[in-house]
């Protein structure tokens, strides 16, 4: 929908699917819905797919809705670029239709040149779509293409076999959003299940801490494995086509963790050290990392020369975290997401995976 965006690891976003519906505590205050039942209540692609609750916090309704008039979007967009799928929606609900995913799926097979970012809280669906050869019917033939309108673009009918065959696009990369513990035990290891060119975590709104070193999962000879973020378990040459099956030793491997705290009006406080913990951890395993925002809420070293930490009279709400030691205790701030930014430990942390192209 937008060929520019705000959101710091992406560059447009493309919303060929519109709605959603609440699946865990990180949806709770979505932006997505708030922006569907406030500035975009009356737009074609929006209209009557979130409502307020009781509690006046907007929420999707469950209706999902397939915006056909910016499905080639991304074909018109000629300079590359780094594109979020399905920015409000999760193009993998339960109410999404086959066909639907197929549509996307043949565009971003069409489109090359740009690199396609899909992420999902229901990743038991997309290991399921993307790991049967048989549903992969976005794998177009030429003549699909044609009654299309569309070109291949470089791809050849050899091109789309090969492609069927493994499985993945190479310029398509799979994503989990977390919160927290619970939710990265659940929805990292099918990911891990899902063949793909790169998999990555996003970690926002961070509610809780999370071990990715702690993830359970198994392998294709039912082993369980634990150590899904440490150096020695993962695959080198991520770009290669050992990053799509299972080595020897039964690994495979993350490629990028994002992490973010909340906003809105109803954003939860973020306890700095949850982020740090899981910089120190990508750290550890070469992992890219990147900080998206504190949100809302942020300790004061995040913003060290905010003027009003010293005005008289001005006072902003406080949470306070304890921290390991049992005494000490991080503080966060709630000072606005216009005033957070993004240093963490006054650093800003970009990193991101190499592309798969």
């Amino acid at each position: 929908m937008a060929d520019k965006t705000k959101i710091e690891w992406t560059d447009a976003t493309w919303n060929p699917v519109t709605g959603c519906s609440l699946v865990s505590e990180g949806c709770r205050y979505c932006y997505a819905a708030a922006l569907a039942a406030s500035r975009l209540k009356n737009h074609p692609s929006r209209k009557g797919l979130a409502k307020r609750n009781a509690a006046g916090v907007a929420q999707f309704t469950g209706e999902v809705r397939f915006n056909e008039k910016w499905i080639d979007q991304p074909l018109r967009w000629r300079k590359p670029r780094r594109i979020f799928v399905c920015a409000h929606a999760d193009l993998f609900h339960e109410n999404v239709p086959d066909e639907w995913i197929d549509k996307v799926f043949a565009v971003m097979a069409l489109c090359p040149q740009h690199t396609f970012q899909v992420l999902t809280k229901r990743p038991e669906r997309m290991r399921k779509y993307l790991s049967d050869v048989h549903a992969a019917r976005w794998m177009l033939i030429e003549g699909d293409a044609s009654a299309m309108g569309f070109e291949p673009r470089g791809l050849d009918n050899d091109g789309f076999d090969w492609l069927a065959y493994k499985g993945f696009l190479p310029n398509v990369w799979l994503g989990v959003s977390i919160e927290d513990q619970p939710t990265a035990d659940t929805r990292i290891p099918y990911l891990l299940e899902t063949p793909a060119a790169v998999r990555f975590v996003s970690a926002e709104p961070l509610l809780g801490a999370v071990d990715l070193t702690a993830v359970e999962w198994k392998d294709e000879d039912a082993e369980v494995r634990s150590n899904v973020l440490t150096a020695e378990a993962w695959i080198d040459n991520s770009c290669s086509a050992s990053a799509y099956v299972n080595e020897a030793d039964g690994m495979t491997r993350l490629d990028w963790v994002i992490v973010g705290g909340e906003s809105g009006d109803h954003a939860r406080a973020m306890d700095p050290q949850w982020a740090r913990t899981l910089r120190d951890q990508c750290s550890a395993a070469g992992v890219p990392f990147l900080f998206k925002q504190w949100g809302v809420w942020a300790p004061r070293n995040a913003v060290p020369d905010l003027p009003e930490w010293n005005a008289p009279g001005i006072q902003f709400d406080v949470h306070a975290y304890p921290s390991k030691e049992g005494d000490a205790r991080n503080f966060v701030w709630r000072i606005g997401k216009g005033r957070t930014g993004r240093l963490l430990d006054g650093v800003t942390h970009d990193g991101f995976p190499e592309a798969c192209l």
